[in-house]
């Protein structure tokens, strides 16, 4: 047999620390609107956490087959604190992948935060476990524990390819990715677009609409596109 779907890679080159901490507090929204909203996992993979929370980390990804979550047993005693665990579940959703043991014992060893393009189990316990964790959907039915599976590899997870060591930007909206080498160029862009919007947000709360220019924005795309416009 191919060890092809058998592989653990132990090496992730992480990003500096100090630079993933520099998007704490960044909206997902902006993060993904500064990539040309290319980097946001698809609207299915959703933040389960009764009360909302924003993650913050580092991909450590898995891949698993169908409703089996060997190697994600594997990953939780090889992940270093800071990490996210990013589980390709190739979108199944029969079974559930994760439930309150692992999430306790994630949140034990400094786990940042669990991504599942899959099913998770126990939602409930998610009210006292203070860990971010995004799925597809929730199913009692359990998982096997037979494996393979492969650890460290670049996964696809909400729609998007995920390589060990991206950046991973989630709030109650969703999760972006990033990655490393784009990072820093991101980040002034993603605080420009921030500080912009909260300008504007805080003339429209003490001052009112600024409909004149508002106006003119849009008027300049409906000339642009030579929108015909009806009287009546």
């Amino acid at each position: 047999m191919s060890e092809v779907g058998n592989r653990i890679y132990l090496k992730v080159d992480r990003p500096d620390r100090e630079l993933v901490e520099q998007f704490r507090g960044l909206p997902s929204s902006n993060v993904g609107d500064m990539m040309n909203r290319l980097y946001c996992m698809r609207e299915y993979i959703r933040q389960m956490n009764p009360q909302p929370v924003n993650m913050l980390g580092t991909a450590f990804t898995v891949m698993v087959p169908d409703g089996d979550n060997a190697f994600i047993h594997k990953a939780l005693d090889l992940a270093k604190p800071g990490d996210i665990l990013v589980i390709d579940g190739n979108g199944c959703t029969t079974r559930s992948l994760i439930g309150e043991v692992m999430f306790t014992y994630a949140k034990n060893c400094g786990i940042a935060g669990i991504v599942v393009d899959g099913a998770i189990r126990d939602h409930d316990s998610l009210d006292h476990i203070d860990l971010p964790v995004y799925a597809k959907a929730v199913t009692p039915q359990g998982p096997y524990k037979n494996g393979p599976g492969e650890i460290n590899v670049p996964v696809s997870c909400g729609g998007k390819v995920v390589f060990p060591g991206d950046i991973l930007v989630g709030d109650p909206d969703g999760i972006c990715v990033v990655r490393p080498a784009d990072a820093k160029e991101v980040l002034v862009e993603v605080r420009r677009k921030f500080e912009g919007e909260q300008e504007k947000l805080n003339y429209y709360r003490s001052v009112g609409n600024n409909a004149e220019k508002h106006k003119a924005i849009y008027d300049i795309i409906t000339e642009k596109l030579k929108t015909k416009v009806y009287e009546g």
